[in-house]
């Protein structure tokens, strides 16, 4: 018994002492750093033209940290603090890809629903759509509301349902999202939609009987030693967060999730919004996708879940979303002009961006609290500049630093 408890507490303390990634030089891993200073420049700029009041830029190649850098400042308001290379963002709608999408295919490949299931399957007072006269009619499914297709409106009325239900009050919000009018026929539009994602946090829950919040420490973050990483966040993690918006009362939001429906109705742990994290735990995240799902020994998703993630449906393959992420959406500016077509990545209202080129096993982690201290800053631009110093840094494999053979050296 002894032996079990022992066992049991050596897995305990290697996911939560597990290393960050391996830093490098840009060069160890085929990146020119004299071209990322493209990327230093592009975001100078953008804090001195007060689009933003700083950022942390990560780059991950072959599953190593190849570049990591701190810019400006992370609080402007009501006093100055610079920003640190682990400075903790409120990550926004990267939410729903970081945290959502993976615990759904988790609960996929555990043969816990299929993405064709209906989601009434799941809420059976869950309104499926129908034509206004009534004589057509098409169920909203699990891939649906992954790719944002459902149909689904983009948001809810916040100020409404707080008055009608209270708040916070998850259960008034899916009571409201499963009778609410759909936009339109399910596969045949794509509507950006936080509704979606709330919906998805309510199916993982009840399939699998925990919280969002602890199905994902239990099966991404602690597996993957993101220690930094969490909803609601209290202590050192809280102690590090960047501030976002600044309240009517004066008050500044830390630690407290920006986005009024993850805030209000649902107390801050959201399948849209509500999770915190920094650059050195994103980059390991990235690290395990990059890797077919695999980090450091421990496996989030097989090598065909991270395929099919970062596959669009064939029913949908004009709309631009897969499960869980954004392959060409008008949303998807963030990829800039250079990575390959497979790229995909997310963004978040804060500020923040994760892209992740398969073809060149590279994601680019820009976090910036853009909404500090009014919600006037630009992150939109930046995000494809920094995206294109990026991978305009990456040469050819055969141009890597070697030492030269001895032919070499007589020719």
């Amino acid at each position: 018994m002894k032996a079990i408890y022992f066992f049991l507490f050596s897995l305990c303390l290697q996911a939560a002492t597990a290393q960050p990634l391996q830093r490098v030089a840009p060069e160890q891993v085929g990146m020119d750093s004299r071209k990322l200073m493209y990327a230093d420049e592009a975001i100078e700029t953008a804090i001195s033209n007060k689009d933003i009041p700083g950022a942390v830029l990560a780059v991950v190649r072959n599953g190593k940290m190849a570049y990591l850098k701190a810019y400006g400042n992370k609080r402007i308001y009501p006093n100055v603090e610079p920003m640190t290379a682990n400075t903790i963002f409120d990550m926004a709608s990267c939410s729903k890809s970081m945290s959502t999408a993976v615990c759904t295919m988790i609960l996929a490949e555990r043969g816990k629903l299929r993405m064709l299931d209906p989601v009434s399957l799941y809420i059976p007072h869950f309104k499926n759509w129908e034509s206004e006269d009534g004589k057509e009619k098409k169920v909203i499914r699990i891939a649906d509301l992954m790719t944002h297709t459902s149909g689904l409106p983009p948001y809810a009325p916040v100020a409404e349902l707080e008055k009608q239900y209270g708040s916070p009050n998850p259960d008034g919000l899916m009571e409201y999202i499963a009778t609410c009018k759909r936009d339109f026929k399910p596969q045949t539009d794509f509507q950006y939609s936080c509704l979606n994602y709330i919906v998805l946090q309510h199916i993982i829950e009840t399939i699998s009987g925990q919280s969002l919040r602890n199905f994902a420490k239990a099966n991404i973050f602690d597996p993957l030693g993101m220690s930094h990483t969490d909803y609601c966040p209290t202590g050192e993690i809280l102690e590090h967060c960047a501030p976002t918006e600044k309240q009517k009362d004066g008050s500044v939001l830390k630690g407290v999730v920006h986005d009024p429906l993850a805030r209000i109705m649902n107390g801050g742990i959201s399948g849209n919004a509500g999770v915190f994290s920094d650059a050195n735990d994103l980059a390991i995240l990235s690290a395990m996708l990059l890797n077919d799902g695999e980090y450091n020994g421990h496996r989030i998703l097989s090598p065909l879940g991270v395929k099919a993630m970062r596959s669009i449906p064939r029913q949908v393959s004009a709309l631009g979303r897969s499960l869980g992420w954004d392959i060409f959406s008008p949303y998807a500016s963030n990829h800039g002009d250079l990575f390959g077509p497979n790229t995909y990545g997310h963004t978040g209202y804060t500020g923040t961006s994760i892209i992740l080129d398969p073809d060149s096993d590279t994601s680019v982690i820009l976090l910036t609290n853009s909404v500090h201290p009014d919600d006037k800053g630009k992150a939109i631009r930046l995000r494809s500049l920094v995206a294109n110093a990026v991978a305009a840094s990456i040469y050819p494999t055969c141009l890597l630093y070697t030492s030269p053979s001895p032919r070499d050296s007589t020719s």
